[in-house]
């Protein structure tokens, strides 16, 4: 699975990708900052199935907090992108290419309006964000419809011999997008069985922005909202795009939350909607975390680590299972609960059992349910925080 961060330059992309991660990478209010796109990894949040067991999770990957279980995921941060990228502009081209295999896209916004369209530097409150949510769309649905354009010659010669669903299922597979996306789209617009020699542009144009809907979904972070004014933009933002999840962040504040839990000042774990004191502060460092902790009592936390949990389990839908070695849970390390798969929806057992390791789908016996030492077939579909044990031929 791959989460790509996207938005206009300057919009704190970058503050994002490391308040995430960790990971510190080059951060400046100049545009295009970022050219090569940063990859690294990020963690989602499960409630851990250790304290029904009574034991400690002491992870292989990832970490486990007071039973909340960090499970990695891959994070790309490209470059900005600016009204016209699909034409080309600001390298555009180029950092749309950067998106192909991401799974779901987060959008970060500057809630503060304190960038114009091409991420330079404007007075706050000058820049409404709500231009940002229409273009950033905008381009990528123009770039699909581009991919489409580019090669209508090509399908409409192969359209003779195949179906829609495999036709454009094969045109689209370098993007990552699947062929149920596919079908759906083509269901929905009733196009599925219309020659694609009949499609009109309105047509295309409509295909291309749906299966980007459905096969690129779009996750917006309203970012900056410890600024003056921008926490009332991101109520604005939510009011004008019902349709869209919006989530208020504050980027800078995760990293700040972070250095200080990691320097021993305050007890916090990424989520959280506070956090406690615990060493003695300097005035300044004092008044700083006050003001961040009425920030998160507005807005119920950062909006970093709710940001890749919506995108996760809400927009892609994914399940956390714990395989496990036995009946102990153990392995041969010591590792309790060593493992734990995001899965995708409706994935069973088998896909389980291949997951962890080919040999184990090829030489597959049966599952055991720990919870209740049921026996499971090969198609059983995976529930969320299933425990289970994958018997194989040795």
């Amino acid at each position: 699975m791959l989460i790509g961060i996207v938005g206009k330059p300057s919009t704190g992309k970058s503050t994002f990708f490391t308040a995430a991660t960790s990971v510190v990478v080059e951060r400046s209010p100049r545009p295009f900052t970022t050219i090569k796109p940063n990859h690294a990894i990020g963690y989602v949040e499960v409630e851990c199935v250790d304290k029904e067991f009574d034991v400690k999770c002491n992870p292989k990957s990832g970490y486990c907090v007071n039973s909340r279980r960090f499970v990695p995921v891959d994070l790309l941060d490209v470059a900005g992108l600016v009204p016209g990228a699909h034409e080309g502009k600001g390298l555009g081209n180029k950092f749309l290419d950067d998106l192909r295999q991401a799974d779901v896209l987060i959008h970060i916004v500057d809630a503060s309006g304190s960038t114009n369209e091409n991420g330079e530097k404007v007075q706050v409150g000058s820049y409404d964000p709500a231009n940002d949510v229409r273009f950033l769309e905008e381009e990528l649905d123009y770039w699909i419809k581009g991919i489409l354009d580019d090669n209508w010659q090509k399908l409409l010669k192969e359209s003779k011999r195949k179906k829609n669903e495999e036709l454009l299922h094969e045109q689209f597979t370098g993007l990552g997008i699947s062929r149920t996306a596919i079908a759906k789209t083509l269901t929905e617009l009733d196009l599925k069985e219309k020659p694609i020699e009949q499609w009109n542009e309105k047509e295309k144009m409509e295909f291309a922005r749906r299966m980007r809907r459905i096969g690129k979904p779009l996750l917006i972070v309203a970012n900056k909202c410890d600024i003056p004014g921008a926490y009332a933009n991101y109520e604005r933002l939510v009011k004008q795009f019902p349709d869209h999840i919006i989530i208020p962040c504050s980027s800078e504040a995760e990293i700040a939350l972070k250095e200080a839990a990691k320097n021993g000042f305050i007890r916090y774990i990424p989520g959280d909607s506070d956090f406690e004191i615990i060493k003695e502060l300097t005035p300044e460092q004092k008044k700083a975390m006050e003001f961040l902790a009425g920030y998160m009592k507005k807005a119920g936390g950062t909006g970093v680590q709710k940001a890749l949990n919506t995108a996760v389990f809400k927009f892609l839908n994914y399940i956390a299972v714990f395989p496990v070695p036995s009946d102990k849970l153990s392995d041969g390390k010591g590792n309790v609960l060593p493992d734990c798969f995001l899965m995708k929806p409706s994935s069973t057992a088998i896909d389980l059992a291949r997951a962890v390791h080919s040999s184990m789908a090829d030489k597959f016996i049966r599952a055991i349910d720990i919870r209740t030492k049921r026996t499971l077939g090969a198609d059983y579909v995976l529930k969320h925080r299933d425990v289970i044990e994958i018997v194989f031929g040795r």
